[in-house]
């Protein structure tokens, strides 16, 4: 590397050191762990052992107005040429993911088995299925080992269940320019992502069980 190059090198590090410094830890704080309580933030989700020590993790939460039985079917179906991600259907194809996110049941996808793949798009990370426990906890593992996606469901005493999402990531070349990058750029765009995934679930789910008969009703008896 001549001076020039190490000079530029070294000024995009150092501006990438005063960006990270400067963004406000509350506000980072909130982007990477939105909707989730203190115990869901340091509690542990399914599958978290499969990868130790991440260099970026997010865990983000809502509560739906479903039971997780009306909550389960939309996590199972997610996926390009499947489900789709309930988020924002232009951005993900911008970048190429082709995805459609399904507003009904898709039967021919709800069939998940461990060592499954969720696709991802062209040319993006395969994630395979590595934990199911219906309606109660679903992982997905990349086959580098360097995401975790994780899901918990969790039912509430009113009837409705507590979904929490945990990504749990480790960078491939850590540096100082790349955790800036994800501070600055990964984690809110992320946020911006998943939250509405998060939101899209919670409709989709929360109309399914209002279509829903209740038990008085499916046997003939007035509700």
């Amino acid at each position: 590397m001549n001076r020039h190059a190490a000079r530029v090198v070294g000024g995009a590090a150092l501006i990438a050191a005063v960006a990270a410094a400067a963004y406000p830890v509350p506000v980072r704080r909130w982007i990477r762990f939105w909707g989730a309580t203190n115990m869901e933030i340091v509690g542990e989700m399914p599958g978290d052992e499969l990868i130790e020590g991440p260099d970026l993790e997010t865990t983000r939460a809502v509560t739906v107005a479903a039971p997780p039985a009306a909550v389960w079917p939309w996590l199972v179906q997610m996926g390009s040429g499947r489900g789709g991600a309930y988020t924002y259907d232009w951005i993900e194809n911008l970048l190429g993911l082709d995805m459609h996110s399904a507003d009904t049941i898709l039967p021919q996808f709800q069939d998940l088995k461990v060592g499954d793949g969720l696709p991802v798009g062209v040319g993006g990370p395969v994630l395979r299925c590595a934990l199911l426990e219906p309606e109660r906890a679903l992982a997905f593992l990349s086959d580098d080992h360097r995401w975790l996606w994780s899901f918990r469901l969790t039912p509430e005493r009113d009837g409705g269940t507590r979904l929490v999402s945990r990504n749990r990531i480790v960078t491939a070349k850590p540096s100082l320019l790349r955790t800036a990058f994800d501070r600055t750029v990964m984690e809110p765009g992320s946020w911006v992502m998943e939250r509405r995934m998060l939101l899209g679930i919670k409709a989709r789910a929360e109309k399914l069980a209002a279509q829903q008969p209740t038990p008085g009703e499916s046997a003939g008896v007035p509700g």
